[in-house]
């Protein structure tokens, strides 16, 4: 498993606090399931934080049926892991490539729920392209910016690595 580190302006230097998350990358007839805030205008990978005493595969497993109501498997080992930093903290993310084996009911947080929080499906290259413009955020919106850099940097080592092995 490939690890990147991104290290933000403000990183001190050093962390004390720390929350891991789990992410999926699901695929299907070219698009990529992503969350979509609709008050905020906002894409990300779904996925969320690991709770005490779950399994990477199973928080990866909890967090897609609560956000989008889909039941998945992973269909890989972790492909990738993310350590941002900032300020005093560590924020490692994990990213595993997941398969639908069914649906259930969503359960949004009340803060989800407030940002109209749906699943929606978009074309690989055109979520990519939302992604890579992270830094048109830099000066207005610096957790989009630094989201967008982390899932841009994710998507962009995931897909190049699946396609090479593909040829």
């Amino acid at each position: 498993m490939k690890t990147i580190d991104i290290k933000g302006d403000n990183y001190f230097g050093n962390w004390t606090r720390s929350r891991s998350a789990c992410r999926a990358i699901i695929i299907k007839d070219g698009k990529i399931l992503l969350s979509y805030e609709t008050a905020t205008d906002q894409w990300m990978l779904p996925g969320g934080g690991l709770e005490e005493g779950e399994t990477r595969e199973e928080c990866v497993v909890r967090e897609i049926a609560e956000e989008t109501g889909y039941v998945v498997r992973p269909a890989s080992e972790c492909l990738l892991e993310i350590d941002e930093y900032y300020e005093d903290c560590k924020w490692p993310s994990f990213y595993y490539f997941c398969e639908i084996t069914g649906s259930t009911e969503t359960k949004l947080t009340p803060q989800e729920q407030e940002v109209g929080m749906v699943p929606k499906w978009l074309p690989v290259e055109e979520i990519v392209k939302i992604f890579s413009r992270h830094q048109d955020y830099a000066d207005t919106d610096e957790m989009r910016r630094g989201m967008y850099f982390r899932e841009y940097t994710a998507l962009t080592n995931i897909l190049d690595e699946y396609r090479n092995k593909e040829e």
